[in-house]
């Protein structure tokens, strides 16, 4: 029994959910998102909730329940408040500004490094040592921030790179004399 997958998601007003088989899309005021979904679950449509149960004979259906419960899920919660996440650039010299539709970080190498902004996602720099992306698309946006952390993750022994805001960064002794 999935302790996620049992419980069925709320759609909030303002907010359209559609159900065609395996493909669930939702509609609201950040736009619209769709995804398809494996056969060895059972997607249903009743008042204002979605419900996912595994299909009866399909032991991978059990597996799939809770997932496929949370992507539902995100999809609504997408739509209508959206997912950002923070990251925090620390580093004497490291700075990140948006420059049209790209993000320019400099972090300690020769050159800048250019991040072109994909479609649908929104990233701001209220300061040089920050920057807020955020979007519709969970996934979408956790790529991003791994991939703009990528570039130079923190070092443990000064904190230099960027980080995520949440994150918590174990520092070592360097070396004695």
């Amino acid at each position: 029994m999935s302790r996620i997958g049992k419980h069925p998601v709320q759609i909030p007003s303002g907010v359209t959910v559609d159900v065609k088989g395996q493909t669930v899309s939702a509609k609201g005021k950040l736009g619209e998102l769709s995804a398809s979904f494996t056969d060895d679950v059972v997607i249903s449509m009743n008042d204002n909730a979605v419900s996912v149960a595994p299909r009866e004979g399909a032991p991978r259906g059990v597996a799939m329940w809770g997932m496929t419960r949370s992507v539902i899920n995100n999809l609504v919660v997408g739509v209508s408040e959206g997912f950002s996440k923070k990251l925090l650039i620390s580093g004497v010299g490291y700075r990140a500004q948006m420059k049209g539709k790209d993000l320019v970080l400099q972090l300690g190498f020769s050159h800048e490094v250019v991040y072109p902004v994909p479609e649908g996602i929104t990233i701001n720099c209220p300061d040089q040592t920050t920057i807020d992306i955020s979007g519709a698309d969970k996934q979408k946006v956790g790529q991003i921030a791994a991939e703009i952390r990528g570039y130079r993750p923190p070092e443990p022994y000064k904190g230099k790179g960027v980080r995520y805001a949440d994150e918590f960064i174990l520092r070592k002794e360097g070396k004695k004399k």
